[in-house]
C-alpha cells in the first residue's frame, strides 16, 4: 500500500514525496486512516517504526481548514523531553512546507516572553512538555479550551519522568469532546489506567509485541570488572575494535557517569560529545545537531537520548552502563538499526549487573550472547589519574580492608624482624623463649624519693607581719584529708578549731566617719 491510499491531502502527499517516502510502515499504515476519521488512537508499537509521522501526517490534513485564534491553540502534542519536542517541530516543518501553518515551541530554557509572542499570533500546532505547558496556564497566558486534537507521545517515557499527574491536570483542561492519540512502545499498568481514563472507545493499533527488539539489531554482552576505570578502558577497546563503526551513542546511568567518560574518551584522542539533563538548551541542541551532521562520530548521553530521537543512521549503541529498567534498554538499542538498517548494541556488564541483565532478558523474550574474544583488560598507563578523588579513595580503603587495615598487622603478625622470626621452627622459637626467661632481671630503677612534708608554720607566728593566727595544728598540711564524719565525731561542741584559718581571722571595723 502506498501513501495516497490513506486519505492524505495532495499538499500532504507532494511533501511526503519530496522528502523521498513511497510506502508506509505499518503503523503508518493502521493508524492513519483512524486518526482521519476523527476517532481515537491507541497506538503501541516498538520503536524506530515511524509513530511520529503516523500523527504528523494526517494532522497536517486535518489543519488545512480553520484558522487559530490568538492564546488558543487548536492542537496540543505533548513530549517528554525537549528533544523529542524540537524533533516533532522539524516534521512539521518537513511535511508542512506548504502550508502556512504557526507551530510553536514550548520547552524549558528559552525565555517567555518569545514564546507568549507567538501564542498572541495565534497557534494551529502547539508542542510543548508538560512543566513549560502548565506554568503558561498559571501565568494566564494559555488558554486549553479551544484544543480540537490532544496527542501524548512517548507515555510510557511520560511515567517515568514523573510526568502522569501533569498529564492528568493538562486532560481535564482541554475540551471533553477532543480528539486523543496515544502513542507507547510499552503499556505497563500505569500506562494502562490512563488510557482507560481518558480515551473513549479508542482503536488500539499494535503492530508489534510490547517491548519487543527490532531484529535488524545484533545485540551482544561483554563481562568486565568491577571498577569503573576497567569499563572505561574495556569501552576504549571495543570501539577501537569495533567492525563497520560509523557512529555510535554510548549510554550511562548517570549524568555524573556521561561527564567522566566523555572527559576520558576525550583525553584518549576520541571525537565525542556529551548529552544529559543539566546542560542548557543551546548546548544540548549543539552536541545533537553536530552528531546528526557526522562532526561527532561518537555522543555520551543519559537516557534524555533513550526516547524518540530519529538519528537514521546511527550504527552502534553502547551500554557503559546496564539500565536500571528493563524497559530503558528497549528504548536504547532502538537508537540503532531504524528504517531497515542494521545495527549492533552492546552492553558492558559488571558482577552487579547480572540481575538487571535477567530482567532485560525476561523482557524482551531471549538470551543476549557473549560477544566473542578475549576482553580482560588492564589499566593503562596514565589511567588512573583521570580517576576522581573520592573514587580512587574508596579503591584504596577497599583494598586497604582486603589486607586487613591500614597498615595493621593481622593477628600474629609481627614488624621488623619479628616477622622474620615468626618463619623459623617451633623448635627454635621455644629454645629462644626458655633463653630469655632464664636471662637476669635487667636492674630496676629506684623509686622515686618522697618528698619531706613541709613543717607547719605555728599558728601564734605573725604572717607576713600581720595578725596572729587560729591554732590549727591539729590540720595536716599534706597528705589525704579526713571524712567529713570522722571530722565532725572528732570535734567538741564550740571548738572551732576545724574550720580554716581565715575563717577565724577577726573582723576589723572602720573608724567611724571613714
Amino acid at each position: 500500500m502506498s501513501f495516497s491510499n490513506l486519505g492524505l491531502s495532495e499538499k500532504v502527499l507532494a511533501a511526503v514525496a519530496a522528502t523521498g517516502y513511497t510506502n508506509p510502515t505499518p503503523i503508518q499504515e493502521q493508524a492513519i486512516p483512524h486518526v482521519l476519521a476523527r476517532k481515537d488512537v491507541l497506538g503501541i508499537a516498538q520503536t524506530g517504526t515511524g509513530k511520529t509521522a503516523a500523527f504528523v501526517l494526517p494532522m497536517l490534513t486535518i489543519l488545512e481548514k480553520g484558522r487559530a485564534r490568538a492564546r488558543m491553540p487548536r492542537t496540543l502534542i505533548l513530549e517528554p523531553t525537549r528533544e523529542l519536542a524540537a524533533q516533532v517541530k522539524e516534521n512539521f516543518d518537513r511535511y508542512g512546507a506548504g502550508q502556512k501553518l504557526n507551530v510553536a515551541l514550548l520547552i524549558g530554557g528559552v525565555s517567555f516572553g518569545d514564546q507568549d509572542a507567538k501564542l498572541m499570533r495565534g497557534v494551529d500546532v502547539l508542542i510543548a512538555t508538560p512543566g513549560r505547558l502548565l506554568d503558561h496556564t498559571e501565568r494566564g497566558g494559555l488558554l486549553l479550551t479551544g484544543v480540537e486534537l490532544l496527542v501524548i507521545d512517548e507515555a510510557d517515557r511520560m511515567l517515568d519522568m514523573g510526568f502522569i499527574p501533569d498529564i492528568e491536570r493538562i486532560c481535564k483542561l482541554v475540551p471533553f469532546t477532543r480528539q486523543t492519540l496515544f502513542f507507547t512502545a510499552t503499556m505497563p499498568p500505569e500506562i494502562r489506567r490512563i488510557t482507560e481514563a481518558f480515551l473513549h472507545n479508542p482503536q488500539k493499533v499494535e503492530v508489534s509485541r510490547p517491548a519487543t527488539t527490532a531484529v535488524t539489531v545484533t545485540q551482544a554482552q561483554v563481562p568486565a570488572g568491577r571498577e569503573a576505570h576497567e569499563k572505561r578502558e574495556l569501552l576504549r577497546r571495543l570501539l577501537r575494535e569495533a567492525k563497520d563503526l560509523k557512529n555510535a551513542i554510548i549510554f550511562c546511568n548517570r549524568k555524573r557517569e556521561v561527564a567522566i567518560v566523555h572527559k576520558s574518551l576525550q583525553k584518549h584522542g576520541f571525537s565525542v560529545g556529551a548529552l544529559h539533563g543539566d546542560m542548557d538548551q543551546p548546548a544540548r541542541m549543539a552536541a545533537l545537531d553536530q552528531f546528526r551532521k557526522g562532526e561527532l562520530p561518537l555522543l555520551v548521553a543519559s537516557d534524555v537520548a533513550a526516547r524518540g530521537l530519529d538519528i537514521p543512521e546511527v550504527s552502534h549503541v553502547f551500554n557503559f552502563d546496564v539500565p536500571h529498567h528493563a524497559d530503558d534498554y528497549v528504548h536504547r538499542i532502538g537508537r540503532t538499526g531504524r528504517a531497515g538498517r542494521t545495527g549492533t548494541a552492546i552492553s558492558i556488564v559488571t558482577p552487579l549487573d547480572q540481575k538487571s541483565m535477567a530482567a532485560i532478558e525476561k523482557l524482551i523474550g531471549q538470551s543476549i550472547p557473549r560477544a566473542e574474544g578475549d576482553y580482560e583488560v588492564h589499566a593503562e598507563a596514565g589511567d588512573a589519574a583521570e580517576r576522581p578523588r573520592e573514587q580512587r579513595g574508596r579503591e584504596q580503603r577497599g583494598r586497604e580492608r582486603s589486607r586487613g587495615g591500614r597498615g595493621k598487622p593481622q593477628r600474629g603478625e609481627r614488624r621488623g624482624h619479628d616477622r622474620e622470626r615468626s618463619h623459623e621452627p617451633r623448635e627454635a622459637r621455644g629454645e629462644a623463649r626458655h633463653s630469655s626467661e632464664t636471662r637476669p632481671p635487667a636492674e630496676a630503677k629506684p623509686a622515686r624519693e618522697a618528698r619531706p612534708p613541709r613543717e607547719a608554720r605555728p599558728s601564734s607566728e605573725p604572717r607576713h607581719g600581720g595578725r596572729p593566727q587560729a591554732n590549727n595544728s591539729h590540720v595536716p598540711s599534706i597528705g589525704r584529708p579526713e571524712p567529713r564524719r570522722q571530722r565532725e565525731a572528732d570535734t567538741e561542741p564550740g571548738d572551732h578549731s576545724h574550720l580554716p584559718a581565715f575563717l577565724l581571722r577577726p573582723v576589723r571595723s572602720s573608724p567611724a566617719g571613714a
